[in-house]
């Protein structure tokens, strides 16, 4: 049975708010990767209440091991989440538009002026800017994603792994996912696992939904 409540595909209020909102988010994010992370949660999270906290610390990580850009995977997935495939396409405009024209703008003016020394100067505070601001991300994220012994212990491994064995991220990932799965089967064998999500089609269906799809559960433990 179809979802009575379920909106129109082409919401273009809901639209006009995804493309408005990354638009504002674009031209922010200098330094690229987790540097976007704040401004993406302020808006989403404490403005917009598009999603939770958690939920977007879930799509968060799955931008972050996508190919891509992170700002951009990130627009795409919350914007899928929020309005199916129009939305992540606004979304995707949206961060786009304000990139593209400023990255070609400062492009032109940079080979003008990049060796004067005040020039010089600003971009050593900003690389220090950046490094604030990722960090910033970092402790944001983990406050959802490290929350017990075994999540931290899968953290440091993954550092030591990245910094000591120089492993590939892509493995580092592959790993973490694997290192996941190992844990919640050991919770189950002692009766401990407590699953986020509804374990049966029944229970899904009678579960109420925050989101815009409801059949739709990134972030949600598919």
């Amino acid at each position: 049975m179809k979802n009575r409540n379920r909106p129109p595909l082409f919401d273009i209020r809901l639209l006009a708010a995804l493309f408005l909102s990354f638009l504002r988010i674009g031209p922010a994010t200098f330094g690229g990767g987790y540097a976007v992370v704040p401004l993406i949660e302020r808006e989403v999270v404490g403005k917009r209440k598009w999603l939770e906290g958690r939920d977007l610390a879930d799509m968060l990580a799955i931008a972050g091991a996508a190919p891509g850009a992170m700002g951009i995977n990130s627009a795409m997935l919350i914007g899928y989440r929020v309005a199916g495939a129009a939305g992540a396409v606004s979304a995707l405009l949206g961060i786009l538009l304000p990139t593209f024209l400023i990255v070609l703008g400062l492009f032109v003016f940079f080979l003008h002026v990049q060796d004067h020394p005040k020039v010089q100067a600003a971009f050593v505070s900003i690389r220090a800017t950046i490094v604030a601001l990722i960090v910033y991300a970092c402790y944001k994220i983990g406050r959802t994603a490290l929350v017990d012994a075994a999540t931290w212990l899968i953290a440091g491994a993954t550092v030591l792994a990245l910094l000591l064995a120089g492993w590939s991220p892509f493995v580092v990932i592959l790993g973490g996912g694997a290192a996941g799965l190992v844990y919640a089967s050991v919770l189950r064998k002692l009766g401990r696992f407590k699953p986020e999500w509804p374990q049966s089609k029944a229970e899904a269906q009678s579960a109420p939904s925050e989101y815009v799809y409801p059949d739709y559960f990134i972030g949600s433990g598919i």
